[in-house]
């Protein structure tokens, strides 16, 4: 997760939209979770209350759709995640200013069992999302986020089910990948 955490104040939460969607009976879908990201993403009032950090990302912790875990972030020019993942858990996220650039890897990754993986050519894939776009991913997507901008801020709003169990780092030197790390919830605290 990002480097330090803000709390939103209550008055501050989510505003409904002009026709709210109904909450989920069950476990909400990678579909509907992007429905909340595109929503929450266009919540003027919402995105401006962000506090931005010239030089690390920030955050605000959302109430997502049922029972999903859902964040504002701000991401300075020229800030990235790294390669991760977020293993058993689907999600969504759509930037709400700026641009951000996704590149992926077009494979489901084993779950466990491995340290260094050799992908195969054909496998990397790079979208640009620009303010009002969004995507949703499966289980075990391996993605990186990155602001590529040298001078604007970019916001997005992410929502994930269920909540994150852990979240995989790996690094990357061409087809090589490399497990480097797993973090789990009481680590982003």
């Amino acid at each position: 997760m990002p480097q330090h955490v803000t709390p939103l104040p209550p008055a501050l939460s989510p505003s409904p939209s002009p026709s709210p969607a109904p909450a989920p009976a069950s476990a909400p879908t990678s579909a509907e979770l992007l429905d909340f990201v595109r929503r929450t993403a266009a919540d003027q009032e919402l995105v401006d209350s962000l506090p931005l950090d010239p030089e690390g990302r920030t955050w605000v912790r959302l109430d997502g759709p049922g029972g999903s875990e859902a964040w504002l972030i701000g991401w300075p020019p020229g800030t990235g995640t790294g390669w991760h993942d977020h293993a058993e858990s689907l999600g969504a996220f759509a930037t709400a200013r700026g641009t951000l650039t996704e590149n992926a890897l077009a494979v489901r990754l084993p779950a466990s069992g491995w340290k260094t993986l050799e992908l195969a050519d054909g496998l990397d894939r790079s979208r640009r999302l620009s303010e009002g776009t969004g995507r949703a991913f499966n289980r075990h997507h391996v993605h990186e986020v990155l602001n590529e901008s040298p001078d604007t801020h970019a916001v997005s709003v992410h929502a994930y089910y269920p909540p994150l169990p852990l979240i995989r780092r790996f690094s990357r030197t061409g087809a090589v990948l490399r497990l480097e790390q797993v973090e789990r919830p009481e680590d982003w605290q």
